[in-house]
This record gives C-alpha cells, sequence and structure tokens, in this order.
C-alpha cells in the first residue's frame, strides 16, 4: 500500500491512524518472518558426528515439518531414525515442563551412550540424558566446583573428592580438611601434610598420579578475590516479594587464585614446592600433564596480562623445573585460540601454536624445548587441529585464507606432515566446511556451504579425498519462492587503504534499485572471533552477531541492513587482530564506515543521509554506544543490548585478554559510561535483570551517566531477562518489536524529513 506524501489539515488524523496501521502491520509480517521460513528447507544437513568406533554416522535433518536426526553407515547406505522422536520428546516435555514437538527437539547434535541405549544432549545450559525406551530424561549434575571464568574457585561448592587411586591399585589419595593424606591399600598413612588451610589449601580436582605411580602431583591454592555480583529477582514465579541472587563474578584486576604445584614421591614419603620463579605472575596453570615415562610433568603457564606464555617441564625425581617454550607478545597471546599437545612417541616433545610470523601457525618442538621445524606457514591461519597421529608423524588441520580466490574466511582442511610436507588438501568447493571423521579417519564428511549456496554433504576417503557419495544436498526452492534471497558479499578497502574488510548486505524482499534505503548496521567487533556468517543457514536466533533471517526481517520494514567484520576481530592476519588490543572502542569503526561510504558510493539505493543506524549485544552493545559517541557524524540511532559499557565492570577473562593488565587509564578511554555525554543520537537500551554474562549494573550505570549529562534515551528492563534476553530467549517479539518500532520512528523518520527539505 502507498501512502501519499501529504495529508491535508480535516484528515490529517486518519492519514496517521491508517499509517500506523500499515507500520503494525509491516512489523508483525516481520515478526513472523523466522517461524514462517524456517521449516521451508528440506534435506538441509546440520552437525555430522561419527560413532566413537566403526564407520556409523549420524545427523540433522530438514524435513517437511520441522526436523529430524538419522543414522547411517558407510556398509549400508541407507539412512534409518536415530531414535523414536515422539518417545524422546514426551520425555524430554515431561522433564523440562516445556513443549518440544517431536519434529522441534531443541538441540542439534546428540552423541549415544549406555551401549547406545540412551543418547546425551546440550539444552538450556544443561547436559541431558534421554533413555531411548523414552522411560527418562534428566538433567546431568555437574560434578565438583567450578571455576568463575576459570580463574577463581567458588569455594560455596564442595570440591569433588573421593579417593584417587593409584595407577598400580597400591594407594589412595584424598583431600581431609585442606590437607592432602596419602594411605596404603591397607589404610596405614603413607603421606600425610600438615600445612594446609582454608586460605591456603590442597584442591582436591588437581590430585593427579604418576603413570607409575611413583609419584603423584597436586595444587596448592591460595584463593583468589570472592567477588560476588548481587542481583534482584524482580518478579519470581513462586512468590510476591523478590529476591536476591549471587554469582562469584571476578572482574578486572581482581586477585585470581595462585596455583602452587606440589610434588609428592612416595619411595622419599616427602613433598616438594616446586619453585615458581618461572611462573610467578600467573594467570593459569593449566594442562597439567604427566609424560607417559613418569619422569617429569608438564604445564602451560599464562602469564597475568596475556602477553607471555610458557611450557613448564618439572623433574619427577629434582622437582627442578624448566622452561621449555617462552612465548612474548609486544601485544596479547590469543589464549582463545591456542594449540599446546605433547608427544607420547619416544621423541617426545610437542606441537605449538604460535602467530610469532604474523600468523597462526604450528611448530614442533622436542623433548628439550629446541624448535625442530614450523610445520606450516604463509600468509593464511590455522583455524583448529584436528588430529595429530605419531605414528604416521601427520597431522590434521582446518585453515583459512590459504585459497587465493576465495574469501579468506573460508575454512577449509588439510592433512600435512610433521617435518611441513606433505600438504594435502582435503576439501576444494568455494564455500566454508565442516569436517567430521572416522575413528580411524579413514572417512570423513565435508559438509560445506555460502550464505548463498545451501548445505551439500559428501562422504569421501581420506587416503585421496575420493568421492564416495553425497549424503544429502539441501532443497531451498519452497524457500526461495516464498521470498528469501541470499544477502550480497560486499568487499571494501580498510583504514591502511590495502586491506579487505568483508561484509554484508541484506536488501527488503521487494526491493526496488531506484528508491533509497536507509541504513542500518548489525554490529559485533568482539575480538575472540569473526562474525560476518560464512555458511548457509539462516535461521539462527540473534545472539553476539545476528544471523540472516533477523537481518531480513529489519530490512523488510524498509531498510538495507549490513553486517561487516572490521580490524580487530579474528581469523585474519596478527596486525589485523592487534587493532582491538587495549582499544575496544576502536570497534573497527574506521574500516566499517569507508566500507559504508565505498557502498554508498556503488550504489545508488544505499542511503547514508539520515546517518546510519546501528545495533548490537554485549561487545555489540558496547560497540552501538560507542558509534553514537565517538562517530556521530555517520551513526545517529542505537539499539544496545546487554553491553558491556565498562571493560572493568565485565568478566576478568574476556577484557583482560583484550585490554590487558593492569587495569589503567586505557580501560577508562574505551568506556562508554566515561563519555557518556557525547551522546548526539537516538538510543534505546535493553537489558535483563538476571544477566549473568555481564553485570546487569554496567547498564545501570550508564543510564546514571547518561541522566546526569542531562541526555535522553529509552530503557527497556525484562524481570528475569538473562544476556541473550529478547535475542534468543526471553520475550523474543516483543524485544523485537520494540527494537523495529525505534528504527521506524527515528531513522527512518530522519530520512523522510531529510527527502522532504530536499523537495
Amino acid at each position: 500500500m502507498k501512502l501519499t506524501a501529504y495529508c491535508g489539515a480535516l484528515f490529517l488524523l486518519g492519514c496517521l491512524s491508517v499509517q500506523a496501521q500499515v507500520q503494525d502491520e509491516q512489523i508483525n509480517q516481520s515478526l513472523s518472518l523466522r517461524d514462517q521460513w524456517i521449516h521451508l528447507t528440506r534435506d538441509l544437513m546440520f552437525e555430522p558426528e561419527w560413532a566413537a568406533e566403526g564407520h556409523q554416522f549420524h545427523y540433522k535433518l530438514s524435513v517437511e515439518g520441522g526436523f529430524q536426526f538419522f543414522r547411517d553407515s558407510l556398509q549400508k547406505a541407507k539412512p534409518e531414525l536415530a531414535f523414536d522422536h515422539q518417545r524422546i520428546s514426551r520425555a524430554l516435555n515431561q522433564a523440562t515442563g516445556q513443549s518440544f514437538s517431536a519434529l522441534q527437539l531443541p538441540f542439534d547434535r546428540f552423541s549415544y551412550s549406555e551401549n547406545d541405549q540412551s543418547i546425551e544432549f546440550y539444552y538450556d545450559s544443561k547436559n541431558w540424558s534421554c533413555q531411548l525406551d523414552g522411560t527418562l530424561c534428566k538433567a546431568m549434575e555437574r560434578q565438583g566446583q567450578p571455576k568463575a571464568f576459570g580463574v577463581v574457585r567458588d569455594l560455596r561448592i564442595e570440591a569433588y573428592n573421593p579417593l584417587r587411586s593409584s595407577p598400580d591399585g597400591a594407594y589412595t589419595a584424598q583431600i581431609v580438611a585442606h590437607n592432602l593424606v596419602i594411605k596404603h591399600k591397607d589404610g596405614r598413612i603413607q603421606y600425610q601434610s600438615k600445612d594446609g588451610s582454608a586460605v591456603d589449601f590442597y584442591d582436591a580436582q588437581s590430585i593427579q598420579w604418576a603413570p607409575d605411580s611413583s609419584a603423584l602431583l597436586v595444587m596448592k591454592v591460595k584463593p583468589g578475590t570472592a567477588r560476588m555480583v548481587t542481583r534482584v529477582l524482580s518478579s519470581p514465579l513462586d512468590q510476591l516479594e523478590p529476591k536476591t541472587l549471587t554469582q562469584l563474578y571476578p572482574k578486572p584486576g581482581d586477585a585470581v587464585d595462585i596455583d602452587q604445584p606440589v610434588l609428592v614421591q612416595l619411595d622419599a614419603g616427602k613433598a616438594q614446592r616446586i619453585d615458581n620463579q618461572l611462573f610467578s605472575q600467573p594467570y593459569t596453570l593449566d594442562q597439567v600433564q604427566w609424560q607417559a615415562d613418569s619422569q617429569s610433568f608438564t604445564f602451560r603457564y599464562t602469564e597475568r596480562g596475556h602477553q607471555l606464555v610458557r611450557v613448564i617441564e618439572v623433574d619427577a625425581k629434582t622437582a627442578q623445573p624448566k622452561a621449555l617454550l617462552t612465548e612474548r607478545s609486544h601485544s596479547f597471546i590469543d589464549q582463545w585460540g591456542a594449540f599446546y599437545q605433547t608427544l607420547s612417541g619416544p621423541e617426545k616433545g610437542f606441537v605449538w601454536l604460535s602467530e610469532r610470523d604474523g600468523w597462526a601457525h604450528l611448530y614442533r618442538y622436542d623433548n628439550k624445548g629446541q624448535l625442530i621445524n614450523q610445520i606450516t606457514q604463509g600468509n593464511w591461519r590455522v583455524r583448529d587441529v584436528l588430529h595429530l597421529d605419531e605414528k604416521t608423524q601427520q597431522l590434521w588441520f582446518a585453515a583459512s585464507g590459504m585459497e587465493p580466490e576465495q574469501d579468506p574466511y573460508f575454512i577449509h582442511y588439510y592433512r600435512i606432515n610433521f617435518d611441513g610436507t606433505g600438504l594435502t588438501a582435503l576439501t576444494t568447493a568455494n564455500a566454508t566446511h565442516q569436517v567430521s571423521f572416522s575413528a580411524d579417519r579413514q572417512y570423513y564428511i565435508d559438509l560445506y556451504s555460502r550464505v548463498d549456496l545451501p548445505n551439500v554433504a559428501e562422504l569421501r576417503r581420506s587416503s585421496d579425498g575420493q568421492l564416495i557419495r553425497t549424503l544429502a544436498k539441501a532443497d531451498i526452492s519452497r524457500l526461495t519462492q516464498a521470498g528469501f534471497k541470499a544477502p550480497e558479499v560486499f568487499v571494501a578497502k580498510g583504514r591502511d587503504g590495502k586491506t579487505d574488510i568483508w561484509g554484508l548486505i541484506v536488501k527488503p524482499q521487494q526491493f526496488k534499485p531506484e528508491q533509497k534505503y536507509p541504513v542500518i548496521e548489525n554490529i559485533y567487533a568482539g575480538p575472540h572471533d569473526s562474525f560476518v556468517p560464512k555458511s548457509f543457514w539462516p535461521f539462527g536466533f540473534h545472539s553476539g552477531g545476528d544471523k540472516v533471517i533477523g537481518m531480513q526481517a529489519l530490512a523488510d520494514l524498509g531498510f538495507v541492513v549490513v553486517q561487516i567484520d572490521g580490524m580487530g576481530t579474528k581469523n585474519r592476519s596478527k596486525a589485523f587482530h592487534d587493532v582491538a588490543w587495549k582499544n575496544l572502542a576502536d570497534s573497527g569503526f574506521p574500516d566499517r564506515i569507508l566500507w559504508h561510504k565505498a557502498a554508498a558510493k556503488q550504489f545508488p539505493w544505499y542511503n547514508m543521509a539520515a546517518g546510519v543506524g546501528i545495533y548490537g549485544a554485549s561487545a555489540g552493545g558496547q560497540s552501538t554506544v560507542a558509534a553514537l559517541l565517538f562517530h556521530p557524524e555517520v551513526y545517529t540511532t542505537g539499539v544496545a543490548y546487554a553491553g558491556c559499557y565498562d571493560n572493568r565492570m565485565d568478566k576478568i577473562s574476556w577484557n583482560e585478554q583484550w585490554m590487558g593488565y593492569p587495569v589503567g587509564p586505557h580501560y577508562a578511554a574505551s568506556s562508554v559510561t566515561e563519555h557518556a555525554e557525547l551522546l548526539q543520537g537516538n538510543l534505546l537500551l535493553i537489558n535483563g535483570e538476571q544477566d549473568s554474562n555481564v553485570d546487569p549494573a554496567s547498564t545501570m550505570q550508564l543510564v546514571n551517566a547518561l541522566i546526569k549529562a542531562d541526555k535522553d534515551f529509552d530503557l527497556l528492563l525484562v524481570p528475569g531477562g538473562e544476556h541473550a534476553v529478547g535475542r534468543s530467549v526471553g520475550p523474543i517479539r516483543y524485544v523485537q518489536r520494540r527494537q523495529f518500532d525505534f528504527f521506524q520512528r527515528h531513522l527512518k523518520q530522519q530520512s523522510s524529513d531529510r527527502n522532504k527539505s530536499q523537495l
């Protein structure tokens, strides 16, 4: 329906009423788009997974009315249902109180257990087990004492502390009243510590016996800061009055647990604290493991600040430590993408991932810490290591950027010899790939797609890549008939004038090239990954980075919606990534703005006249507000979800990795709360009251700063809402309606007003 640009005074109220009705109808259509389209694909495969042994595999597949799981094998080549979906649905509904149909089970992957009599899967932040006869589904309890963000033990919860038997069965070890007690199997005490206390205790969960039972390793722990974030649950379901909830939540600068390795030698009956000179300022000590010959144990030491990492070896006879490897960086060492694996063969040694040459690559070291050779090299990066085979001296890995004519973010899979020779590509199609190998690695399933190429799944032979058969090829004909069009890939140069910046453009279904469309950017600039979709599936919920369906729903309201990976995000070179170091406020905006301008220059319909709208969540929420504060000449309207608006208020693990330690003035420089007085545009803040990922007080501190600065803004707080509220959980339809309405009222109105002023 087309509305005239002018309404006479007598008909003004009627015209406004009709316009409001049309807008409401358009918003309702957009809000329903995911539900209308999600079941229009057929034979679209997800998450193939091989059995623990043999050549059977199973996967999720789109079918009429939803999705089903199928089981297949190399020999049979005849898929059958992986389990009785009706039985699992009924049992899960009874266990959760939810309502899931047999064709809409709430998980994408599972594994068989209990001799194929049960399945296990992850749902609602819990691990679940369901018996295949449908008699029982239950959430599986997590044993042990958790570590908040990996660095501070939650001492409110008892550690998992069973009797731990030595490999030869001659001894048991256990923690009693903060002390280590080792007994003979006949009950006699072999060793007992006396120096443990509540503030310097032996950790039951860290006990590791040497393979030959000659010694035991345990960590003695000085607890870090027990910072508790207290949240008010204003509207509990079981009572009228509010409740308070507390969460152990260490923040940047807080003291972390200090783990001190202690070696107990059984023959001598004594314990030795390992000299910590080489690991005196720990953020974490992890990957603690004995060598197979029991002559030593190793661990990885990450120094506070993430600029130094060591592999430490401790001699089991002398208790003397030495550094097998020391890695330093002028910026950060990315522990979110690290890889380290010891080798157990006669040569021992280890394989290590480093970005020392400017790209993420693999290096092989001997047992003395001497570099044998660089395994992979080139202007591309290793993304993941799937397997190391010491017998064949081969390594299987995933990488991106090796194929010069393809999108540098596309993931491909390769095999290479330990000495760096014999590099063999296992995937070739111009797409991003997900490969899963059989247990013996003789066969693999290659699942590949692009945003404009629906999923194809092929079964191949590992030795030569020979295609055995196509398992599934998605049919999206009904989806395209309904109006789906793939996003358009667009590339422009970044701030250095050389580097390609990649993004996507989503247009309205009823796109008309002669019209001009206001632009909205969906932003997520977290340095821990890249976020522009590369695979096909467009229907995921908005979480972190919005999926294509959410962008399409917004575009259908009369916008062009884009997503961009600017500098500071991951999966390119080290220099590309380093832009984020101690400067999260950058968010790649110099690259993003140039990208927008390049698009506007190329496409007449790309209308930045009213400024660019922007929305994002978590780190994307922080970036959304930063756009309005620091780049108001470009960004004019923003919707920010659950933002970490000041990195000092957010969790320690994510923020110290990218902002460093100690906490200094650069933290305040990146804080949007500290610069709230710069706000010029239109801002809607959305937050869940029970956000356990980002302290919700971060949002309220920004609110306080905006009020003090006399700035107008909109605020939507959702009682009981978690971090992903309105995106993948909670009142999604309501929250999305508020976002859509906000952009219509502000960005489209600005565009309309400016167009009128030019008449």
